[in-house]
């Protein structure tokens, strides 16, 4: 029987703080942190409108080579590694596929992506495509892909050899558990370690855009406002200690 790792997942408070935070914000921090560029490029918001945050379960596919793969070996079914990332899915996971942005082989259909739902998965992120595009849209999964395709997973030049091990998805190493922030904007990767950084620094970055939107909204300065600067603090700290009082 073929076995597979699960992985470890973050605190749920930690995944909920990050709720109340977007893909850009999250971003930026990291950025400033020293996390250069964690944003995915290739996969692209499916379903508009969705943000999700959550743990990544991986699934790395590798070019087809005869020796290693041939597609007779799955005629059991139990041997398709796609099929045992779902197996490991919690509520709230993300699955995450580094395809190694093929645009001809679908990952995911219809009847994967339904059990995947039933799990109660959070949503799906592919460096590559999905198939069984009008059954999938209508069970209203938050998804990030490059594409559809009608063809099946294996039916082209890749296949899956590894589940929840280190992999590249746009660009972007992802390691089994690291939490997957993905809104309009596109998918952030966000080691847990630089978490609790990134929830403190972006709570202070969001009280200051928020009063800074305000200000701009009124015809303010964009030199005082954006980026807040040093002589607006102290309007600002009296706008945050009436806001936090529910003065506002």
């Amino acid at each position: 029987m073929t076995h597979t790792p699960d992985i470890t997942r973050p605190p749920r408070d930690m995944i909920d703080a990050l709720k109340e935070i977007g893909a850009a914000t999250v971003s930026g921090t990291l950025g400033h942190m020293g996390f250069r560029n964690p944003h995915m490029v290739g996969p692209v918001p499916q379903t508009r409108g969705k943000s999700i945050v959550g743990p990544a379960l991986t699934l790395q596919f590798l070019p087809q080579r005869p020796d290693l793969f041939t597609e007779g070996e799955y005629a059991d079914p139990e041997t398709q590694l796609h099929r045992h990332v779902l197996y490991h899915v919690q509520e709230g996971d993300v699955v995450v596929v580094d395809a190694r942005s093929d645009m001809s082989s679908g990952v995911f259909g219809d009847m994967m992506s339904t059990y995947f739902k039933g799990r109660g998965g959070a949503g799906i992120v592919i460096d590559g495509c999905m198939r069984d595009r009008p059954n999938v849209e209508k069970l209203d999964l938050p998804l990030w892909l490059r594409g559809w395709t009608p063809n099946y997973h294996v039916q082209t030049g890749i296949y899956p050899n590894a589940v929840n091990v280190p992999i590249a998805c746009g660009g972007v190493t992802v390691i089994p558990g690291d939490i997957i922030v993905a809104d309009d904007d596109g998918v952030v990767v966000l080691p847990v370690a630089m978490a609790p950084k990134v929830i403190e620094e972006s709570q202070k970055h969001h009280d200051w855009e928020e009063f800074s939107r305000a200000k701009l909204m009124e015809g303010g300065s964009l030199q005082r406002y954006y980026p807040l600067h040093d002589d607006a603090r102290t309007e600002y700290e009296e706008w945050r200690k009436m806001h936090r009082l529910g003065t506002i």
